[in-house]
């Protein structure tokens, strides 16, 4: 039974990104959003100057609501590492790796402190809030995919994230893909990042064509039947789309895969993406559904929220 104490009717949540902070309150009786708005980030002042942007709109929040915040979710362009408790893996807002984020904004609040990685949040929120809520709300395992400027993943079984003891739980985005693909970050070559994001199909369609466009222009191309190399760049798409989810289903067999990020808006995944997914698990047939999102940009935020009815 839900516990109808003044902090566990709401939801607070922070979606952390390179470039703005975003805030949000849901009322968790009827997922209302009560608060939503966005600050800079500006991580190029520093950690101790991102911090005290999260402390900022955390006070705003509480003085619009008029409540005081006791839990918060944050969402984060990396991960926090279990062993040390501090932040790895963020390659869009570098001033925060190696640091304890999640210790010191709890101990500057002196509230509760949840933390995932975007592909987490996005993964939660579009599970209890967004299109699996509401068109398969009986699905206990769902794998959540952003296809954007990266990849990433994450997993919830029964209405949990699961991190694993590393903390990088649906990590798919950096397993090796292909040898074609790109250096990645990390320090691989040839990523499922690295073959299949909107920067890695970019890059593709140049050193095919001699010609930069963007992923949208290609589309648009291809779609019209008036450029070979934007045909090729979306089968290698929806090929190598193919492969890496396959892989996924033949390990954690999904019974829902909902895609985010701009590289999902992309037709082709739902059709020959989806029959290349087929032609590559072990099995006779694929009928997991693979579903579009519908919170848009507020996924990060929600997600965050979310975090705090987890624990």
């Amino acid at each position: 039974m839900l516990d109808d104490s003044p902090d566990k009717e709401l939801l607070w949540g922070i979606d952390l990104g390179g470039s703005k902070v975003e805030g949000a309150v849901i009322d968790r009786s009827n997922n209302d959003i009560l608060f939503r708005e966005r600050i800079p980030t500006e991580a190029s002042k520093g950690y101790s100057n991102v911090l005290g942007q999260i402390i900022s709109l955390v006070k705003k929040m509480e003085k619009v609501i008029d409540r005081d915040a006791l839990h918060v979710g944050i969402g984060t362009p990396g991960i926090i590492d279990p062993q040390t408790g501090k932040l790895k893996n963020s390659s869009n807002a570098i001033c925060l790796n190696g640091k304890p984020v999640k210790a010191d904004l709890a101990h500057q609040l002196n509230i509760k402190v949840e933390m995932a990685n975007d592909a987490h949040c996005f993964a939660i929120a579009e599970t209890r809030h967004g299109v699996v809520s509401k068109q398969y709300p009986e699905a206990s395992v769902v794998f959540g995919i952003i296809m954007g400027t990266g990849v990433g993943g994450g997993l919830v079984i029964n209405d949990r994230l699961i991190y694993g003891r590393h903390g990088i739980g649906g990590e798919w985005g950096h397993n090796f893909l292909d040898k074609s693909g790109y250096r990645c970050f990390c320090g691989k070559t040839g990523c499922v990042e690295k073959v299949i994001s909107g920067p890695a199909l970019e890059q593709f369609y140049s050193d095919k064509s001699g010609t930069e466009r963007s992923l949208k222009e290609i589309v648009d191309r291809a779609n019209k039947g008036e450029d070979d190399i934007a045909v090729k760049t979306l089968q290698r798409l929806t090929q190598f789309f193919g492969r890496a989810v396959a892989t996924l289903v033949n390990i954690i067999d999904p019974d829902v895969i909902v895609l985010g990020g701009g590289v999902s808006n992309i037709d082709c995944l739902y059709t020959e993406g989806r029959q290349q997914v087929q032609s590559h698990i072990f099995n006779d047939q694929f009928t997991t559904p693979i579903l579009r999102p519908t919170l848009g940009d507020a996924a990060g935020v929600i997600g965050a929220a979310y975090l705090t009815s987890l624990t």
